[in-house]
């Protein structure tokens, strides 16, 4: 399987079993993961009672 990768945008064949996927190393991975932890990815419209889950903690 061919894959992008989100961060480094380097296009690699990987096995379907990858398990850095999307991601094209463990590094790319652990910047994504930094990357959501330091607040840089961010939702772009307010969150509504549509968008939640029934169930979950916090929803109607």
């Amino acid at each position: 399987m061919k894959i992008r990768c989100p961060i480094c945008h380097k296009e690699q064949e990987v096995p379907d079993d990858f398990a850095y996927r999307p991601f094209c190393s463990q590094r790319c991975k652990t910047i994504d993961l930094g990357n959501w932890l330091g607040e840089a990815y961010r939702i772009s419209r307010p969150i509504t009672a549509d968008d939640e889950e029934p169930g979950v903690r916090g929803a109607n």
